[in-house]
């Protein structure tokens, strides 16, 4: 994929990744593509992670990446919103290695030429894998910094063609109350499956993006194994965890926030730190880790830093009742 000009947030490759990091992860890559092994052989068990994990193998993006400080990778896998597991924080990280993701597919149907159900191999093998590093911002008021690796949503989309009546892309979350002990909770408020969608033209953006792992290596199950939406400029209850199924539609579709919440949570979600949430403000972030007597606040940036590279899809849009 060629690029006209680096994005303004950008950086050297040479600054993408700490040393240490770097260089322990050296020794697994071998070329800019993954096998499809590597997202089912044996891996690892990482310190505050519930489930296996393996390397794998991609090309750096600095032209998709950002020289913010990354948030460490245990904070990462412990510090989780993954309600179909618990609303606890820590509730993902103890249970999620309930659910199995060997095999898995991904049904696609809806307005496109290519229906059918896809094993995640086959659906991911054509493409490229990279690592991105994106600012994560959540609407409850904080964020991360967090080195995904994946393929950019708009390669796997557009392969399965998509028709002129596709407006929408509609994402639904594995339901098995058996495997996720949220499902099953009698406390629980949420309609399940979990549902989001994308208007066309944000899946299509270069910044949308599929992430199968993180730090390297292959996504922990409560990360949102083994694949899931990254869409940085949103907030984070928009990237849908461990997805089964892809819908093109002509109408745009109702998320699950939405319908649990709609004065709370819109379809749009854009970060917008001039809309508050109807209970508290979006104006700062603190950016984890952190404590109670360093709370790391920072100020918090219109569409979450990246205002050069999606504006243009709102233009003439009243952001504040398009929230």
């Amino acid at each position: 994929m060629l690029f006209k000009r680096r994005p303004s947030w950008s950086l050297p490759e040479s600054e993408v990744t700490p040393r240490s990091v770097y260089l322990n992860r050296r020794k697994f890559m071998t070329g800019a593509i993954a096998s499809a092994a590597a997202l089912t052989a044996p891996g690892l068990l990482r310190a505050g992670d519930s489930s296996t994990t393996t390397p794998l193998t991609f090309r750096e993006a600095p032209e998709y990446s950002t020289d913010e400080k990354k948030t460490p990778f245990d904070a990462v896998a412990k510090y989780n919103n993954f309600y179909e597991f618990g609303t606890g924080k820590g509730d993902p990280a103890k249970y999620a290695h309930e659910m199995s993701v060997d095999p898995w597919s991904v049904e696609v149907d809806g307005e496109c030429a290519r229906p059918g159900r896809y094993a995640l191999e086959d659906l991911l093998k054509p493409h490229d894998y990279e690592e991105r590093i994106y600012r994560l911002r959540c609407v409850e008021a904080w964020s991360m910094v967090i080195p995904w690796v994946g393929v950019p949503l708009a390669a796997v989309l557009n392969r399965l063609e998509p028709n002129s009546r596709a407006k929408y892309v509609y994402f639904e979350t594995l339901h098995d109350p058996k495997q996720m002990r949220g499902q099953r909770s009698l406390f629980s408020t949420i309609d399940w499956p979990y549902r989001e969608g994308l208007r066309m033209d944000e899946a299509m953006n270069e910044l949308s993006f599929l992430a199968i792992g993180l730090y390297g290596e292959t996504l922990p199950n409560q990360n949102g194994a083994p694949i899931r939406l990254v869409v940085p400029w949103k907030y984070g209850f928009k990237s849908i965890k461990s997805i089964v199924r892809i819908r093109f539609l002509e109408e745009q579709p109702k998320t699950t926030w939405e319908l649990l919440a709609p004065s709370e949570y819109g379809f749009y979600a854009n970060v917008n730190p001039e809309v508050d949430h109807p209970r508290w403000s979006q104006k700062r972030e603190r950016r984890l880790p952190s404590g109670v007597l360093r709370p790391n606040w920072m100020e918090t940036r219109m569409f979450n830093g990246y205002e050069e590279q999606v504006a243009h899809l709102y233009k003439g849009m009243d952001l504040a009742k398009f929230y």
